[in-house]
C-alpha cells in the first residue's frame, strides 16, 4: 500500500480518505484527480486538476501503483441526465481500463446500496446477493446498478486484479453535504406523509473500513450500513426543524413541477428519488463485520447525531 491512486479525491469521499491515509506510515505517495483543488491538504497527496473521463496514461504509467480507489462521481441530481450518465459511466470504464493497463494490482470501486433500487418488495434486509434493482428513472440508483454490472465484466477479464466494491449507504457526518442534508436542515421540511426509516454510516466509520479492505486486500462486494435505522421525523426533530407531511401522490407532482422549473431552493431532486424516502432499502452489514471482524464506532442514530450537532455548532 505504498502509492494510491484515488479518482473524485476533493469530494466527500475523497477528502475523507486523503485525512485519513495521510497518518498511515504504510502509505508513502497519494495520486489524486478530481476538476477542482482538494479540500484536504497533505504532503502525501499529488494533486492533477484532470477530468475521469480522459487519457490517464500520463498520470499512472511509472508510479507504480499499489491501489486505486475510485470515488469519482456525479452525486447530486443535475438536469443534464447525458452528462451525469457520461461522468459516471464512462468514466469508469476509462478509470478500469487505465489500471488494467498500468499494471494496478488492486481497485476498490466505491458503489452504493442505491444499487438495490427502492421498491415495495424489497425485501426486509437486502444482503449483497440480493438481485440490483437500482430504479431506471433515477439515474443515480440505474448508473450505480449499470456500474456494478460493468465491474463483473471486469473482474472476468481480469482475474490478476483485486477487484473490491463496496456499497455504502448514506454517509454522514460534520461534513454530510448533499441535496438530503440541505433539505433537512430547512426550517420547515416537507417529506411524504408514508416514510420509511434510513440507515446511515460514518464517514469516519467509512473511511476506515476503505483503509481496512486494502491493507488486507480483501476482494468482494460489501455492504456498508451502521447499525439501525431512523425514521424521518426522528432526524428533523434531532436537528430542530419542523416535519410538514404531504399525501406522497401530491408531492410527486408538486416536487416535479419544481424540479423543471429549475427551483432549487424548494428542490434539489428530481420525483423518483422521493422514492428512497418511501420504499425501504436496509442493508444488512453482516459479511463487513465478520471478515473484517469490525466493529462500527457508530450506529445510525449515533452518526446523525454527530452531524445534527454539527449543524447546531454551526447555528451557534
Amino acid at each position: 500500500m505504498k502509492n494510491i491512486f484515488i479518482t473524485g479525491v476533493s469530494g466527500y469521499f475523497g477528502s475523507k480518505l486523503v485525512s485519513l491515509l495521510d497518518g498511515k506510515a504504510e502509505v508513502e505517495r497519494i495520486i489524486g484527480i478530481d476538476i477542482r483543488p482538494p479540500r484536504s491538504l497533505s504532503g502525501k497527496l499529488v494533486f492533477i486538476r484532470h477530468d475521469v473521463r480522459d487519457s490517464l496514461d500520463g498520470i499512472l504509467f511509472g508510479r507504480d501503483i499499489d491501489c486505486a480507489i475510485h470515488a469519482a462521481y456525479i452525486l447530486d441530481p443535475i438536469h443534464d441526465t447525458a452528462l451525469m450518465e457520461d461522468v459516471n459511466i464512462n468514466g469508469t470504464k476509462n478509470v478500469l481500463r487505465a489500471c488494467a493497463q498500468a499494471g494496478v494490482r488492486h481497485i476498490l470501486d466505491c458503489s452504493s446500496t442505491t444499487a438495490y433500487g427502492f421498491h415495495p418488495d424489497n425485501p426486509e434486509i437486502l444482503t449483497e446477493d440480493s438481485e440490483l434493482r437500482g430504479n431506471e428513472d433515477f439515474a443515480y440508483a440505474k448508473n450505480k446498478r449499470e456500474i456494478e454490472g460493468i465491474m463483473e465484466k471486469f473482474r472476468a477479464s481480469n482475474p490478476e486484479i483485486r477487484l473490491t466494491v463496496i456499497r455504502p449507504c448514506f454517509v454522514v457526518g460534520p461534513g454530510f453535504d448533499n441535496p438530503l442534508a440541505r433539505h433537512l436542515r430547512k426550517k420547515v421540511v416537507i417529506i411524504g406523509r408514508n416514510t420509511t426509516p434510513m440507515q446511515f454510516i460514518h464517514e469516519d466509520d467509512l473511511s476506515e473500513i476503505i483503509y481496512l479492505l486494502l491493507k488486507t486486500g480483501r476482494q468482494g462486494v460489501f455492504n456498508l450500513a451502521a447499525d439501525g435505522t431512523m425514521t424521518f421525523e426522528e432526524m428533523i426533530r434531532a436537528l430542530s426543524n419542523v416535519p410538514l407531511k404531504i399525501p406522497n401522490r401530491l408531492l410527486y407532482h408538486m416536487n416535479a413541477l419544481f424540479w423543471r422549473l429549475r427551483a432549487s431552493w424548494i428542490t434539489e431532486f428530481p420525483s423518483p428519488c422521493l422514492n428512497l424516502m418511501q420504499y425501504r432499502w436496509t442493508a444488512g452489514n453482516d459479511k463487513i463485520k465478520k471478515e473484517l471482524n469490525y466493529t462500527f464506532k457508530y450506529t445510525t442514530r449515533e452518526a446523525f447525531d454527530d452531524f445534527a450537532r454539527h449543524v447546531r455548532s454551526q447555528r451557534a
